[in-house]
């Protein structure tokens, strides 16, 4: 579903403008229905069963389509599927992400909702998270600087490129000019192999596109699959890597502080891919200026996402939440 364009949407009517607003917008989870759908159907109704699009019969227990008379609810199929908390506080955990410039962990969160439950808040950020990114987001075009990075502890004995414990992350960065970086795409990845970083970089660049690498043999077969690729040799240079190619080392080290400090560097790997969506999704609107567009924006994405349940998300680790 294309977004609306951010110059139709007005502050203070169609999303809340700050925190004391957000409780005029949604007094009540009726309220919050009625914004959930107006985001999931700006159109109209379409039955999710049998795809009618158009006049809905009214019933108390939801939207009933008088083509193949199935019942629905705006929060079906959506990350809100089966939820038995109010939706105000989701609303609210929107809101605490969005809010804050290096986001919410799910102890602030716990504490912010009055929730007896961790695993609640863990779950709902890990969902509202799956939301972040859109599947057919456009892809990153003209110079695109591509390196890979390491999250992790200290590693004793590692060499190179190789590891045994950390988490290798793949980062796609746009070059506007020498002080400006433009949009971003991360990745773990499961290893530097060409198959794997040419893998991301066709997921994250548009071909023709210049792509900027070091002379990492992975990177070696970009310039025959459509791209202009342009090799630094680092160990050649006389400049040290973070000159060299300072986006993606900027990115690097924005991204190792923020997972230190918002959540103390206690992200699983079964989970990374999540966590670097979410930063993506901060990295690439910062700077908007309003916190309230990006709530809309959140909940716009997120009633377009399909539901996970909470059971699932335990299941990538074979742990509890953390």
């Amino acid at each position: 579903m294309p977004s609306i364009d951010a110059a139709r949407l007005r502050a203070g009517v169609d999303y809340p403008r700050d925190r004391s607003d957000l409780d005029r917008f949604f007094p009540e989870d009726e309220a919050c229905e009625r914004f959930l759908q107006r985001l999931r159907w700006p159109d109209g109704f379409v039955c999710p069963a049998c795809g009618h699009a158009g006049a809905v019969w009214r019933s108390a227990r939801g939207p009933l389509c008088p083509a193949c008379r199935g019942r629905t609810s705006v929060t079906a199929g959506t990350i809100f599927e089966g939820t038995r908390k109010p939706l105000k506080l989701w609303f609210l955990t929107a809101w605490e992400i969005v809010g804050h410039k290096y986001g919410a962990n799910a102890v602030n969160v716990q504490r912010m909702l009055g929730v007896k439950s961790y695993q609640t808040a863990w779950s709902w950020l890990h969902k509202l998270r799956r939301a972040m990114v859109r599947p057919d987001r456009d892809r990153l075009v003209g110079v695109v600087e591509v390196d890979e990075m390491y999250v992790g502890g200290q590693e004793a004995g590692a060499q190179g490129r190789h590891t045994d414990k950390k988490a290798i992350v793949a980062v796609a960065v746009e070059v506007v000019d020498e002080k400006r970086l433009g949009r971003l795409r991360l990745r773990r990845v499961a290893d530097v192999s060409g198959d794997a970083l040419q893998s991301f970089v066709n997921e994250a660049v548009e071909p023709g596109s210049s792509v900027l690498t070091d002379a990492w043999t992975g990177y070696a077969g970009l310039s025959g699959v459509g791209y202009d690729h342009m090799v630094i040799n680092q160990s050649a240079a006389a400049d040290p890597a973070h000159v060299l190619m300072p986006g993606a080392h900027r990115v690097a080290a924005l991204l190792k502080r923020w997972l230190l400090g918002t959540y103390q560097g206690a992200v699983s790997r079964e989970h990374l891919n999540y966590y670097l969506d979410e930063y993506t999704f901060r990295f690439n609107r910062r700077g908007s200026r309003s916190r309230g567009l990006l709530f809309y924006r959140l909940l716009e994405q997120a009633v377009q996402t399909k539901h996970t349940p909470t059971h699932a998300l335990y299941m990538a680790t074979g742990r509890g939440p953390h």
